[in-house]
């Protein structure tokens, strides 16, 4: 297991738990009271650390390099996944995948942007960082989806669209666009979960639902805290304070009204307990889709509209 700096505590317990156990093995001895008061101590600790968490820190949760991706979940809470390819333009864009799946035995149509779990697959998804075929094959999926009348399901975790000049040049601001204009008039419900990092375009290019989720340890907001930072104080030393006054994390994007809900995390992270995490995941999806099945189209459709038009404020 992988420690963040703020988990020193945390780490420093479970070293002792190690050495303990390593000790017992070798002495044959009888540690179990011992063992009890320590894991009684990492419980409390590990209460304690995630109690109090800055902005900051959850950006690190976010990043996390355990914490599950789109694939997993996808793994996990979906059944029958069949991957589609490409833009039917210029290629296919490994940052972004989708296809069609089944969640309790309910056809859906799955999208989302997938980082890799070790650098050889990094390089291959671009990070996370879609390019314009991405999104184009997103929409195609949606379209897609809306022909058979298939509910879409979007995982969002990026740490935004790629800002390459070969992007630039193939139309990345029109495809992003076009996506927000396309969501908003889809016919079938439509769910966004941001399950990691959720940056600018990158993440608002999958994210216009019926209903919009963050886990709980995850940020949402138009530009990184590192990028925030070096433009304000032309510097990266300043992401921390960064993160605080960009208002980034679910918490906050739900006091705003942003986000229609925020969906618990184990305690110690997403990466912590994946399967319960993903348990988790696929209830709140099926009670949604449950609601949303409800409602006609048109009315989804104007209720999708007015709640993105109502969002946002300022003082004079």
């Amino acid at each position: 297991m992988q420690f963040l700096d703020f988990e020193k505590p945390i780490e420093d317990i479970y070293g002792q738990i190690n050495k303990l156990k390593e000790m017992s093995a070798k002495n044959q001895v009888d540690i179990s009271g011992s063992l009890k008061e320590l894991e009684d101590l990492l419980e409390i600790t590990r209460t304690n650390v995630y109690a109090n968490l800055t902005p900051w820190q959850r950006v690190q949760l976010s990043r996390h390099p355990e914490r599950p991706y789109t694939l997993y979940y996808i793994e996990k809470v979906f059944t029958n996944f069949t991957e589609l390819y490409g833009d039917r333009h210029v290629r296919d864009d490994k940052a972004m995948i989708g296809g069609m799946a089944e969640l309790d035995g309910m056809p859906v149509m799955i999208v989302g942007q997938q980082k890799g779990v070790n650098t050889k697959m990094r390089q291959m998804r671009n990070f996370g960082m879609a390019n314009p075929e991405g999104y184009r094959k997103a929409l195609r999926l949606m379209k897609m989806a809306e022909k058979f009348n298939r509910p879409v399901i979007t995982l969002i975790d990026t740490p935004g669209a790629y800002p390459g000049l070969e992007a630039e040049e193939r139309g990345q601001g029109e495809a992003i666009a076009r996506n927000l204009f396309e969501m908003v008039k889809l016919t079938v419900p439509v769910i966004c979960v941001v399950i990691g990092e959720g940056a600018s375009g990158g993440a608002l290019g999958i994210g216009i639902g019926d209903k919009v989720f963050m886990l709980e340890n995850t940020w949402y907001t138009v530009i990184s805290p590192e990028s925030c930072s070096s433009i304000l104080w032309r510097s990266w030393n300043f992401k921390e304070k960064a993160a605080e006054q960009l208002k980034l994390t679910s918490e906050d994007m739900s006091r705003f009204g942003l986000v229609d809900g925020v969906i618990p995390e184990p305690l110690g992270g997403a990466h912590a307990n994946p399967e319960a995490m993903a348990n988790t995941l696929k209830q709140y999806l099926l009670n949604s889709l449950t609601e949303l099945s409800r409602i006609d189209p048109e009315t989804r459709i104007e209720q999708r509209i007015g709640k993105f038009s109502q969002m946002g404020f300022y003082n004079d």
